[in-house]
């Protein structure tokens, strides 16, 4: 696999089949991610489901495992099962851990998340000042307390708050959490993130991605990378 490039990165999470995959990478998707091993919402297809459309990206195009695993045996067992080497790991890992997955799989790219709950900015600023030098990048999100859920919530956060993180952090920075082909260009010029992620902000009533909403969301994303590098 060729070493990502976490600049401009565009990534639709919750892949739910090959067909989807091929229409996501149609549309200028450069990553795609499987959440699996969910503790609130339920897995889009199966790891043997996702192994076999990651085998099959074409270069350029990156499968990110999302998992909520808090040890590297964990991560290092699902990037191996699912034949990956980037990981997004969207719950609690201690920096123990961390250092653990790097000391053994230096090949693997983390991507450590940073949900946003009410009143928490200073709790994930410390984690980002402990977790530096064992990650390659972070990603927002927005908790949402009615459900518990840490992903995929449709909701939007305070984006002074990631932007803040953008400017504190010396690894990239993606964006998620409610974006959508109508916020997504905004979202950029305001953050300056490193790249974005959406999940159910590009979906239809059926939970599949949306082909014309997948093509907004991308174009305004570009526009908006565009603008930003001419500065």
């Amino acid at each position: 696999m060729n070493k990502p490039d976490f600049n401009n990165i565009i990534q639709i999470a919750g892949v739910i089949d090959k067909q989807e995959a091929e229409m996501l990478i149609n549309c200028r998707v450069n990553y795609l991610g499987f959440p699996l091993r969910l503790p609130v919402n339920k897995e889009d297809l199966t790891e043997n489901e996702a192994a076999e459309i990651i085998k099959f990206l074409p270069p350029q195009v990156y499968g990110v495992v999302i998992s909520y695993s808090s040890t590297a045996k964990e991560a290092i067992e699902l990037c191996n099962k699912l034949n990956s080497k980037i990981i997004q790991l969207h719950g609690p890992i201690e920096p123990d851990e961390l250092i653990k997955l790097k000391s053994l799989r230096a090949d693997i790219f983390v991507i450590k998340s940073l949900v946003i709950k009410e009143n928490n900015t200073e709790e994930l600023i410390r984690t980002i000042k402990k977790t530096e030098p064992y990650v390659d990048a972070y990603i927002t999100d927005t908790f949402n307390p009615a459900t518990g859920a840490s992903g995929a919530t449709g909701k939007t956060h305070n984006w002074e708050i990631s932007k803040r993180f953008v400017e504190l952090s010396s690894n990239p920075v993606i964006l998620a959490g409610g974006l959508n082909p109508d916020n997504v260009y905004k979202a950029i010029l305001k953050v300056k993130p490193a790249g974005v992620d959406v999940h159910t902000g590009v979906e239809n009533k059926s939970g599949r991605k949306d082909e014309q909403l997948v093509k907004k969301f991308v174009s305004e994303a570009k526009h908006a990378f565009e603008k930003l590098d001419k500065y």
